[in-house]
């Protein structure tokens, strides 16, 4: 039995990520229409009505898009915690109550053989948190919409064996652009986005022996390209003594194309 996953998009415009063991299938945030999400489902051979359930990792609208959509059409259960609730709840309209389970932050909930452990971030959402799969000894960690990562995110995280980690922008291309000041100082602050450099810090520090693929995520359509986060991030490892293509390989995620569905 081993973990799968597609990263079915993933971008400033929307973010879906798609999880499965042999006995479950999980869906971390749907950031986009409901037809949206029944074409990247269809394009990965997979049906959203057999889904255990849907993990929100905040309220920002390209998380949460088509939630309340999905949750009423097929049934789903939808997993977040107290204060996400809360503050999503206008958007995503109402959800039956047996439908809504309240998953705490720092909190692991089982699936079968699948356990998914919570752990806070650093963004300007009500309280965002993020998720790492276990089962069989494997382990896959998304994070994403975070400032800066801590040290203790990095003990949550280290040494899995997939990462999909936000590389949101580059600093110089953010600066010269043409957002208004105040988002610029927003994406740039402790509650924002980590910029590709950062990222590729933060990854030196948790990847290890069982890290076989890294997942480059989350990149700004404004103020980052994905040729530009590759070169940045591999640099930035290299000059922490780790070699892109040798220890781990180094991968790109799209704002509309699924990732292959992929073993953990």
């Amino acid at each position: 039995m081993s973990l799968r996953y597609s990263i079915l998009a993933s971008g400033s415009t929307g973010n879906a990520l798609y999880v499965e063991s042999d006995e479950h299938s999980f869906l971390v945030d749907a950031g986009f229409s409901g037809k949206q999400m029944e074409s990247l489902f269809g394009q990965i051979e997979r049906d959203i009505s057999k889904l255990s359930g849907i993990f929100v990792t905040h309220e920002h609208s390209d998380h949460i898009k088509g939630i309340g959509v999905l949750a009423r059409k097929y049934h789903l259960p939808v997993f977040a915690n107290e204060k996400t609730w809360r503050a999503m709840e206008s958007s995503v309209g109402v959800i039956p109550t047996e439908q809504k389970f309240v998953f705490n932050m720092e909190t692991v909930k089982s699936f079968g053989s699948v356990e998914i452990e919570s752990f806070g971030v650093s963004h300007d959402a009500a309280e965002p948190m993020f998720y790492v799969f276990h089962n069989e000894g494997k382990k896959l960690v998304l994070i994403t919409d975070t400032g800066y990562v801590s040290d203790r995110m990095k003990g949550t995280i280290s040494n899995a064996d997939v990462y999909i980690f936000e590389s949101n922008h580059d600093v110089q291309m953010l600066r010269m652009g043409r957002y208004p000041w105040n988002i610029k100082r927003r994406i740039l602050s402790d509650v924002g986005h980590v910029s590709n450099e950062d990222a590729a810090i933060a990854m030196s520090d948790v990847v290890g022996d069982n890290t076989k693929r890294v997942y480059l995520a989350h990149l700004s359509l404004d103020n980052n390209m994905k040729d530009l986060a590759k070169m940045a991030v591999t640099q930035t490892l290299e000059s922490q003594g780790l070699i892109v293509g040798e220890q781990f390989g180094l991968y790109d995620t799209d704002p509309k194309t699924p990732t292959t569905l992929t073993a953990v």
